[in-house]
């Protein structure tokens, strides 16, 4: 069974940096019809000149995607551009502490907003792009892959971050819910758990204190941080016809952190 997506199109979420910008690039490389959405229409700028230069299956989207209009348009620039549309990857996360015993903190609001309900909403409305692109096939085949990212903060518990940790476990069981929901179409819902990546905001932890690193490496069985490379080739198998007959799955993709990590160690 192939792991290709070449030829495919697809649509990745929070693709101007971080995750979303390394699964993007991987799947323009492995030759898949890309669209980068972000909000950062001048970090797309940047970040896609030189593939344009290169490649015609790139394209970006700028827009906020928390707006139901801009869900929508999103979709039609993508079929406008591809015709069709057989990958989604909801990508767009973030992550904000707060005070758990704080009723003015907004940070549960926003993030169950960012990093849940966008995806939902995006997933419904591509999903419905992808059973009306299946109508009429003759084969069984996949008729559309959607990956969603989580976190291991789905499966620990630090006050500090409790909102991101619930919007991540409620992600979670999203992917589970629409996997039963979308598997009579054909349309299959997988998501991706990771813990510690060489991100941008990792980086910038780590000049900023890099006791941090001897302090992933020291709960991390495999001993080193994941490159962001290595979650988008996990995204990529998920997004594959050789994952066709997975879904509802969360795959963890943390060096076996969740394995042996003490709940007080803290979360990078």
């Amino acid at each position: 069974m192939s792991f290709s997506i070449a030829g495919k199109t697809a649509v990745v979420t929070g693709a101007a940096n971080g995750l979303g910008l390394a699964i993007a690039r991987h799947f323009a490389e492995s030759g898949a019809n890309v669209v980068f959405a972000d909000r950062d229409e001048a970090k797309l700028e940047r970040e896609l000149g030189d593939i344009d230069s290169r490649e015609g299956n790139v394209r970006s989207f700028a827009g906020d995607l928390r707006e139901k209009l801009t869900v929508a348009n999103l979709l039609s620039a993508t079929i406008d551009d591809f015709d069709r549309v057989d990958i989604l990857v909801n990508a767009s996360r973030q992550m904000v502490a707060g005070d758990p015993l704080n009723s003015e903190d907004d940070a549960m609001e926003l993030l169950l907003q960012q990093n849940l309900l966008t995806g939902l909403r995006l997933s419904q409305i591509f999903a419905r792009r992808m059973i009306h692109q299946a109508e009429g096939d003759e084969n069984d085949g996949p008729a559309g892959s959607i990956i969603n990212l989580s976190s291991i903060a789905a499966r620990r518990t630090q006050p500090e971050l409790m909102a991101y940790s619930v919007s991540s476990a409620a992600m979670e069981q999203l992917t589970r819910s629409l996997a039963v929901a979308l598997a009579p179409h054909r349309i299959r819902v997988n998501a991706v758990a990771f813990g510690s990546v060489m991100s941008a905001s990792l980086r910038g932890a780590l000049r900023e204190d890099e006791d941090i690193r001897g302090e992933i490496i020291g709960h991390t069985p495999l001993s080193r941080i994941a490159s962001p490379s290595e979650v988008a080739e996990v995204v990529q198998f998920l997004a594959s016809d050789g994952s066709g007959f997975m879904t509802g799955q969360v795959l963890t993709v943390d060096g076996g952190r969740t394995l042996v990590d003490p709940v007080e160690a803290a979360a990078h």
